[in-house]
């Protein structure tokens, strides 16, 4: 679909993410926790992003790091090689990351998801 992001490339729904968590592998790269579930059928990925209140109680800052993540994915969206993935990311940090670093880490982890999800369908 090119290096956008539209509504339907976005995960929502109220059963979406739970149905996600219950049935995903999970992983972590860096600052990144990552839940994936592969076959969903659909010829493109979907990702949901979270950034816990827990840590940044400041509503500025989590969206800041939601709008970082979100243009990463947007920018390396075909490192994943497979398509049909649910993919949940959650900043997993105590402090805010600048963009590389942050883009550096949901490259590794989209590659590290793109590999697991091809040995799932050996």
């Amino acid at each position: 679909m090119g290096a956008t992001l539209p509504k339907c490339e976005r995960l929502s729904g109220k059963t979406a993410a739970p149905d996600l968590i219950a049935r995903g592998h999970w992983g972590h790269e860096g600052c990144l926790r990552y839940c994936y579930a592969a076959g969903s059928g659909l010829p493109y990925n979907r990702i949901i992003v979270s950034v816990p209140k827990k840590r940044f109680r400041r509503a500025v800052m989590r969206n800041l790091l939601k709008r970082r993540m979100r243009e990463a994915y947007r920018r390396n969206k075909e490192l994943t090689g497979c398509s049909g993935v649910d993919i949940l990311f959650v900043y997993d940090s105590a402090e805010a990351l600048g963009s590389v670093l942050l883009c550096e880490d949901l490259k590794r982890a989209l590659l590290a998801i793109g590999e697991k999800c091809a040995q799932q369908t050996l």
